[in-house]
């Protein structure tokens, strides 16, 4: 079979989201949040599979900046919307479209790749690994207990109307202020402010309309959490639940402010998250995390595109010296010899002869760049193996990150 890919046209886009839609279980999205997909979709990013007159394959690719340790902002091809029609599997639709994007990736100068992946199995083949995870909740607010840091009461918290613009601004802006701090988390272009507004359950009956507070001091925004309630009963009275959507906080005493307010909401017995960080500090202010039901799932799985320049973007937590020999059968400009040094002020990473210290593949170099993963765990299991003594150890300690990197929301 002979499929055609191309880029996307505006004149095509209902039918190739049409068809992303039906691949994902055929349920339509609600109008607000199908307009937002079409608003954001870059049609010169995006490619469609054609057989004949028919699309059986999507891909898309947002323009972002990722943070990535050291602080920087890193373009990257926000890899989305991919899909092949039940019609067409295994007949190399979803090969042919991951080859002409990591090509069109590499022509556009950005050095990274990344995705969230409905399926974790599918990526590792053409060279991502999974960098981040996401830590989910449910605390059950009737057992557990916060103990809440000192400034904790000099907060002041209002509700205010999530999308009043005055509030989106504050909230936007407090947002751009946190990013830098966390790798993993994305610059939000003009438009992705509209995301975490899209009403709960499509703007269903089931929950609230969505609910924003403010927490300020001395008058200046110092956090905010978004979040809907959904209400529930039973014999023995009100057992409703807080379904947090996001929250950002600049200091401590403003984080706490924020998750007593979530604890204290009359009628509901439990917090529920979806997506928060792993190493987040609520987290050490509950009195029993047993009570908590915390589980994991896979997060931002990250591709480097071009070795070189992605291990040059970001820093290092510890001097290290090291030949890491790069298996990418994929993108083979990748393979071969590459001589990282770097440190926390920068790094430097140029094509070598010398003898390897370190030999790992792509997918492994991939989860390990933003620090969340160790290259010993990785080793541990086979993926990654050290060739000179102590590199190994050198190696994790310098791609280690102070805090866990998190992907704050999809795309």
């Amino acid at each position: 079979m002979t499929t055609d890919v191309r880029v996307l046209t505006p004149a095509d886009w209902d039918e190739w989201y049409g068809k992303l839609e039906l691949a994902f279980g055929g349920v339509a999205e609600p109008a607000e949040e199908r307009a937002l997909w079409r608003d954001l979709t870059e049609f010169d990013r995006s490619l469609g599979a054609w057989d004949g007159e028919e699309c059986v394959g999507t891909a898309g690719a947002f323009s972002f900046r990722v943070t990535v340790p050291g602080g920087a902002a890193v373009q990257a091809a926000g890899v989305t919307m991919v899909s092949v029609a039940s019609t067409h599997r295994r007949r190399g639709v979803l090969t042919s479209m991951m080859r002409r994007q990591l090509d069109d990736v590499r022509s556009w100068g950005e050095p990274l790749a990344v995705l969230t992946a409905s399926e974790p199995a599918i990526y590792g083949r053409f060279g991502y690994g999974i960098a981040t995870q996401q830590l989910r909740a449910e605390i059950d607010t009737t057992r557990v207990r916060l103990s809440v840091p000192d400034g904790t009461d000099d907060v002041r918290l209002r509700l205010v109307a999530p999308d009043a613009p005055a509030v989106r601004d504050a909230c936007e802006a407090l947002y751009a202020r946190r990013v830098p701090a966390r790798p993993g988390m994305l610059e939000r272009r003009p438009g992705w402010e509209r995301l975490p507004l899209l009403p709960p359950d499509g703007g269903g009956r089931s929950t609230s309309p969505l609910q924003c507070v403010l927490a300020r001091r001395d008058g200046e925004v110092v956090g905010y959490a978004r979040y809907c309630i959904r209400p529930d009963w039973d014999t023995a009275g009100p057992k409703g639940t807080v379904e947090l959507r996001d929250l950002e906080a600049l200091d401590p005493a403003a984080y706490a402010a924020l998750w007593r307010h979530l604890f204290d909401i009359d009628l509901v017995s439990a917090v529920k998250t979806h997506n928060r960080p792993v190493d987040d500090a609520w987290l050490h202010l509950v009195s029993d995390n047993r009570r908590c039901a915390v589980t994991l799932r896979d997060s931002l799985h990250v591709r480097l595109v071009d070795v070189g320049a992605a291990l040059e973007a970001r820093t290092y937590q510890a001097p290290l010296d090291v030949v890491l020999e790069v298996e990418d059968s994929f993108c083979p400009w990748n393979e071969g010899r590459w001589r990282l040094t770097g440190d926390t002020k920068g790094a430097s990473c140029v094509r070598t002869t010398d003898s390897p210290d370190v030999r790992l593949s792509v997918r492994e170099l991939g989860a390990a760049y933003l620090g969340g993963v160790s290259l010993a765990s990785l080793a541990a299991a086979g993926r990654v193996r050290e060739l000179r003594r102590g590199a190994l150890a050198e190696a994790s300690l310098g791609f280690a990150s102070v805090v866990a990197p998190w992907l704050p929301h999809g795309f």
